[in-house]
């Protein structure tokens, strides 16, 4: 439905996931840690219309999507500019996004897929990587901040979106295969908490001969509740932990109102693509796993489609009664929980910014609120723009304050107020029980990338450890990694990732990060307060 501009050989945005066959193994890669704060502990499930942690403490999600892997890049968008990925999720995680919706296509998943438009300047970490080894790396980094992951099946090829969850070319066993390798590549990765089905489920041809898809209808060609069942269910039996989110329809008999035929009886009210969920509670989706279930419509203002509403002499007043018929009612009748999905704006119409300030009101302050993930992080989405600004470093203000009074920041990434420079650790390095080396890994005009290893010498634990160092005046910190990294006036602290919070005797840890400035290597290493 909406389109990014052409950048890096991008076509349109929004992708979902089945197509070819996945790297049947499972990866290996680095849990991130049960979450904590913003986006609770451990695994989520539903209660009513709530989305707990495993503690049964009430968490929402409020997130946002960053595209790209559903395009011909097969890969997030924004990799080619200066700003290194680890900075962009930085920055995310600092304004209060605890989610990331990520879409993708079953393109991107194939053996073979490569990923394009990446600036291996900035982003030397991600030369000759896959498609999903990329991933891999964004999921483990942003469980390191204490965000939560969505994967969604955004598109069956990066050729553009489909009104059904399988194409002549893409069956739905791929499309199901392909979910069971996602899940099993991330099952013992709480960070990934779901799988949002199939993106924008919509009607095709004109009824009678309706060829979209339905929710109710019976037809399981087309009716999308029941191919919602199947696939989700196939995802539980492998992974029994994650979310299902399923999307709305367009139209519920699947097909466009034809105005022509002077039959009343075929003709319906539509909404957006995916935003229609008026039949699911006459014909919810039943899965085999109780309190999995997320309903997850999109919703849009008049800069991607001018709809009847928005002329409304009451309007913005007649918003709310439209959004609880198309899907606000599950929310407010305790039937499931809502995650927005998308929604989004370029605030270019006087109306967006009404529609924006109105739909957040709708969905309520607090972490009892309705959940969501903004569209979306990047510029280059052509029907609404971002977050981003196009330089994918500095952000749009304006939409952000409107958003901002929602946000739940996400433990490790939310806090905006600097570590202190000399944290109190709970068991002291011995003196002389640490040393430190310094790589320089890469450098650019304005600024460079660097590692530094500290190894715990001593023969006690450090638990948790945290490691300092100073950098000339004018050298500022502009993204890191394996740690909690921060910088106040020339002192910058590591701290440890909740994952990894002890440091073994002989053991050492290696702190990556990119930095604005003249190259420099850090001076005056500490390991919790002892000089390396």
């Amino acid at each position: 439905m909406h389109r990014p501009t052409a950048l890096g050989g991008a076509l349109a945005a929004l992708a979902t996931a089945a197509a070819g066959v996945l790297v049947a193994a499972a990866v290996s890669t680095t849990p991130a840690a049960a979450a904590t704060g913003g986006t609770g502990t451990g695994y989520l499930h539903t209660s009513g219309n709530k989305i707990v942690d495993s503690t049964g403490a009430t968490v929402r999600l409020t997130g946002i999507n960053w595209f790209g892997m559903e395009t011909d890049n097969k890969t997030f968008h924004g990799l080619w500019s200066s700003n290194p990925w680890r900075g962009q999720l930085d920055t995310m995680a600092r304004l209060g996004y605890n989610t990331l919706r990520i879409p993708y296509s079953n393109d991107a998943l194939k053996p073979g897929a490569t990923a394009t438009g990446i600036n291996d300047f900035v982003n030397p970490d991600l030369v000759g990587l896959s498609p999903l080894q990329i991933l891999d790396k964004v999921v483990d980094y942003a469980g390191s901040k204490g965000m939560r992951v969505i994967l969604d099946r955004h598109r069956p090829t990066s050729a553009g979106q489909s009104p059904l969850w399988y194409t002549s070319t893409v069956s739905e066993a791929t499309w199901i295969a392909d979910w069971k390798t996602l899940a099993q590549r991330y099952a013992n990765n709480p960070t990934v908490i779901g799988a949002d089905l199939h993106n924008e489920p919509h009607a095709e041809g004109t009824n009678p001969a309706a060829t979209g898809a339905c929710w109710g209808c019976g037809d399981t060609a087309r009716d999308w509740r029941l191919a919602a069942e199947r696939a989700g269910n196939a995802i539980l039996g492998v992974q029994p932990n994650w979310l299902i989110f399923v999307e709305g329809v367009s139209c519920p008999s699947g097909g466009l109102s034809n105005v022509w035929d002077n039959d009343p009886s075929n003709d319906e009210d539509c909404g957006w693509w995916g935003g229609n969920l008026s039949k699911a509670g006459q014909f919810p989706v039943r899965l085999n796993v109780a309190n999995r279930l997320v309903y997850s419509p999109h919703e849009y203002a008049t800069s991607v489609y001018h709809q009847a509403w928005f002329d409304d002499p009451t309007y913005p007043a007649n918003m709310p009664a439209i959004w609880d018929k198309y899907w606000g009612y599950l929310y407010k009748q305790n039937i499931a929980p809502i995650m927005m999905g998308e929604f989004g704006t370029t605030l270019q119409d006087p109306k967006d910014k009404v529609w924006l300030q109105n739909l957040m009101a709708y969905t309520g302050t607090g972490v009892s609120g309705m959940s969501f993930t903004y569209w979306s992080w990047n510029p280059n989405s052509g029907d609404t723009g971002g977050i981003a600004n196009d330089d994918w470093t500095t952000i749009n203000q304006a939409k952000q304050d409107i958003l901002q009074p929602y946000l739940i920041p996400p433990t490790g990434g939310g806090t905006t107020s600097p570590a202190p420079t000399t944290p109190v650790p709970t068991t002291p390095a011995p003196s002389g029980g640490c040393t430190a080396t310094y790589k320089q890994v890469n450098a650019w005009q304005g600024g460079f990338q660097g590692e530094l290893t500290v190894k715990n010498s001593g023969t006690a634990a450090v638990n948790p450890w945290s490691a300092t160092w100073t950098w000339p005046s004018g050298v500022t910190l502009a993204s890191g990694w394996n740690a909690t990294v921060t910088q106040s006036g020339t002192t910058v602290t590591a701290a440890a990732p909740t994952w990894a919070s002890s440091l073994a005797p002989g053991a050492s840890v290696t702190i990556g990060f990119t930095a604005n400035g003249t190259a420099a290597a850090p001076g005056a290493v500490k390991l919790n307060g002892t000089a390396c």
